[in-house]
């Protein structure tokens, strides 16, 4: 098990080299000096060479790259911010505890009730309440963050006053953008418990536990529920890793100071720096909960133990 999570970590090397070079690449390409948008279109030519050459931005596009690994790997450090002039690791620091409370709160609220919803539904296949569940959970696959995010500030904000449009600090400030970011992952998890119970409660092992006289909430919880968790366990981490990165979008709305905010307001100044240390983040963040997720595997199903063994 040791050796199988080392060989996981491993893979974070090559992913992270990868994310590096392509981010950079694209940075490269993207038109627009960030010297005249950090100075102003007032500065002078010494200046904006200056602001250049302390930021290695006359350098050619290896040297830049093989100079932020080596800083990367050696010093722990991936730039300094053009616009606050502070380091990125203290500037992702800073944003990092919203985002993840953000994204935990939102998986947590749509782990729970896309799985009540889903068990329910599999039980009751074909009744009202699955037809109904199964139409707004195809709803809320199609509607975006950002537009449930403004309908729900117009609806809970302004017309009826009952929770702020924004901000991140209170319990009432918390309810919508969790709710938004939720909505995907709810409406996902739901079908996915769904189709998992449905495979699962058709064996022949749930008929021999009925036959013999077992309560239906056993059979459903200990039996059938534990039998199926394995795909809706991989669907549950692939949707925080999405909420971690899609948080961009609520915080936009909502005005969360968030990882995913920070990144916006980066893009616009052209905040290399930033930029980099936030989509970096992203991938390590996405590498760590696919690799949780594998771990869960094991923990559940006692066949991988014993193969991990």
């Amino acid at each position: 098990m040791v050796r199988f999570c080392l060989r996981r970590l491993l893979t974070l090397i090559p992913v992270t080299l990868g994310v590096t070079f392509l981010l950079f690449s694209l940075l490269y390409m993207t038109p627009g000096d960030p010297a005249l948008l950090v100075l102003g279109p007032e500065a002078t030519e010494d200046a904006l060479r200056e602001f250049r050459r302390e930021h290695g931005l006359d350098q050619p596009f290896l040297v830049r790259y093989g100079r932020f690994v080596y800083n990367a790997v050696v010093h722990q450090d991936v730039g300094r911010s053009y616009i606050t002039h502070r380091t990125v690791a203290s500037e992702i620091a800073d944003a990092f505890p919203v985002t993840l409370t953000l994204s935990i709160g939102a998986i947590f609220f749509a782990t729970l009730m896309g799985m009540i919803f889903g068990i329910i539904c599999a039980v009751k296949q074909y009744s009202i309440f699955d037809n109904v569940a199964m139409v707004f959970a195809m709803l809320g696959i199609a509607t975006p963050v950002f537009y449930l995010g403004i309908l729900l500030i117009l609806l809970f904000s302004v017309h009826l006053h009952w929770l702020p449009s924004s901000g991140f600090d209170t319990p009432a400030q918390r309810i919508l953008p969790w709710i938004a970011l939720s909505s995907v992952s709810l409406s996902i998890i739901t079908r996915m418990t769904r189709s998992s119970m449905l495979e699962v409660i058709r064996s022949d092992y749930i008929r021999t536990a009925r036959a013999k006289g077992q309560k239906e909430t056993v059979i459903i919880v200990k039996h059938a529920l534990r039998n199926a968790l394995i795909p809706i366990i991989t669907i549950i981490g692939i949707q925080f890793g999405h909420l971690l990165g899609g948080s961009i979008l609520a915080e936009s709305v909502f005005s969360i100071p968030g990882v995913g905010r920070l990144a916006v307001d980066a893009i616009k100044s052209r905040d290399y720096p930033v930029v980099q240390g936030a989509v970096i983040y992203l991938a390590l963040a996405y590498v760590l909960i696919n690799l949780l997720v594998d771990i869960l595997y094991t923990w559940i199903d006692p066949r991988l133990r014993t193969r991990y063994r």
